[in-house]
């Protein structure tokens, strides 16, 4: 509930049985939210405020969120194309949802579809490094159209939950059946990456419809991939319209008004930290569930039962690019510094040499001496969005910035911290980390089984980091990881996928007697 407050007079703006319609702003006036804590209007604010436009405050960080009208009138629209579809889809057969995924993975194979999405894709990477933004995830090169024909492919026979019978219970004369079924209209923001448009297309799967919101980066792109191929599959396998919605604006506002609409039955939010806790922050105080992790970034230890050779090997394989489940911060234990700091910067080494690029490494001030020094006296370039920077190749950290997730372009970059036991680095990821991606180098099973149950991550590995990935993992697409910053996940795993957006439904037979 929101109160405006004007001189000694408090507006409820929205009631159960009165409400009134907030047309106007002005500059100290004071937003009561949380039952108890207040913010003031700005200037800029309450100038930019127009009749119809809404307010939010984000609880947790006190963000005053203004959404225009038009934006939240386009948010609405592609979510009540997508209530619609929803409706038509509980009787499309799985057979017409199957002639889908093929369709749509047919015309992205078509060479003179895909140059047509290239096309248009060009144009978004030209204006994107214009912008000093990074491109890595937006190029539509062949690597990325394989993995949405793929992705597409694997749902043409995958199984559906819907009409499933879960369980079964049996009584004298009556069976209560649990039965999976749709959970309804999924939500999904993401940034620069149009692949995830193929993927998150894995909901239908369920009877499932899904809207999604792009940014500037990609919406182009997006639109592209729609009207060449998507739509056109949609149409042709008899699928409601509407199934697959695109908000058609890339502005913070539009998504701020699609996660904030309770028609949602499930948010996914991904792209950078600060911004997916705000999106999730929407999302839940409209009583939306939500999948998203924001910040990633993979943590690995080591103990006395670590081979060097092993844990070298890991560090390699974990650094072949940035994404979410790349290696970040390394802890090694104190004992054995002389022996594995030099393993770890030849691995650091190695990943760097096959991108063509160096390494930067971030200390923990009390650790610096444990590294050669010349390493924080040379300077290399660093390969950042916005281009090849000059950088000192070493450089201090406080302890408290361990949960400091390094997004690099091409130059792998990490954290170390020395510790004296396991028990240590288990309570530093506690503690300052995502709580994302855990991974214990070690051959003592003891010491992974205290490590499993000790440490607070859905993701917990014995080697590598990469292997955080629901294509790779479980060989389905992957629609979104969740890690446990904002608690642990009721009833589902970290990996979100188009098979585990379902509801459970209960059906009794046999109760006319």
């Amino acid at each position: 509930m929101l109160f405006l407050t004007e001189g000694a007079r408090t507006i409820r703006l929205r009631s159960v049985k009165q409400s009134q319609t907030l047309d106007r702003l002005q500059a100290g006036q004071l937003l009561v939210f949380g039952g108890n804590r207040t913010v003031p209007v700005s200037p800029d604010l309450a100038e930019q405020f127009r009749s119809g436009d809404s307010i939010y405050i984000v609880e947790s960080t006190e963000e005053v969120l203004h959404i225009p009208a038009a934006e939240r009138r386009i948010a609405e629209e592609a979510i009540g194309r997508a209530e619609e579809a929803f409706t038509g889809l509980a009787s499309t057969p799985d057979q017409n949802i199957s002639a889908f995924y093929s369709g749509f993975a047919g015309r992205l194979a078509d060479e003179s579809t895909w140059s047509k999405i290239q096309r248009i894709n060009e144009i978004d990477v030209v204006a994107a490094r214009n912008r000093n933004r990074s491109t890595t995830r937006l190029v539509a090169d062949e690597k990325l159209r394989t993995g949405m024909i793929e992705g597409l492919r694997g749902w043409i026979n995958a199984p559906s939950r819907r009409g499933q019978v879960l369980e079964t219970v049996s009584h004298d004369t009556w069976q209560a059946h649990l039965m999976g079924d749709a959970l309804g209209i999924v939500g999904f923001i993401f940034e620069g990456r149009p692949n995830v448009l193929a993927d998150a297309t894995g909901v239908l799967r369920g009877g499932n419809a899904v809207v999604f919101r792009i940014g500037s980066d990609a919406l182009q792109t997006a639109r592209g991939i729609m009207a060449e191929a998507l739509i056109p599959a949609l149409v042709e396998a008899g699928l409601p319209a509407g199934s697959v919605s695109l908000v058609e604006s890339s502005t913070h506002s539009a998504g701020w008004a699609l996660f904030s609409d309770s028609r949602l039955s499930l948010a996914v939010a991904r792209g950078s930290g600060p911004a997916v806790a705000t999106l999730g922050s929407l999302a839940q105080q409209a009583g939306v569930p939500v999948s998203l992790h924001g910040t990633g970034g993979a943590w690995m230890m080591a103990t006395a039962h670590t081979q060097a050779d092993t844990f070298e090997a890991a560090v390699i394989r974990s650094l072949d690019r940035k994404v979410c489940n790349t290696l970040n911060v390394c802890c090694l234990p104190r004992a054995r510094a002389d022996v594995l700091i030099p393993r770890l910067l030849s691995g650091l080494t190695k990943a760097g040499e096959r991108l063509g690029q160096k390494y930067k490494l971030h200390v923990v001030e009390e650790d610096v001496g444990s590294v050669p020094a010349q390493l924080f006296e040379t300077e290399i370039l660093v390969r950042r969005a916005e281009g090849d920077i000059p950088e000192m190749q070493a450089q201090k950290l406080s302890v408290e910035q361990l949960g400091h997730e390094w997004e690099w372009e091409q130059t792998p970059e990490i954290s170390l911290k020395l510790v004296d036991s396991l028990e240590e680095s288990v309570a530093l990821f506690n503690q300052y980390s995502s709580q994302f991606v855990a991974c214990l180098i070690s051959d003592d099973s003891e010491e992974q089984k205290t490590f499993y149950e000790s440490v607070n991550a859905p993701f917990v590995g014995d080697g590598y980091s990469r292997w955080v990935d629901g294509q790779f993992a479980l060989n389905r697409p992957e629609l979104g990881l969740s890690n446990w910053q904002g608690g642990r996940l009721f009833g589902r795993g970290g990996i979100l996928s188009g098979d585990t957006v379902y509801t459970v439904r209960t059906r009794a037979t046999g109760t006319t007697e």
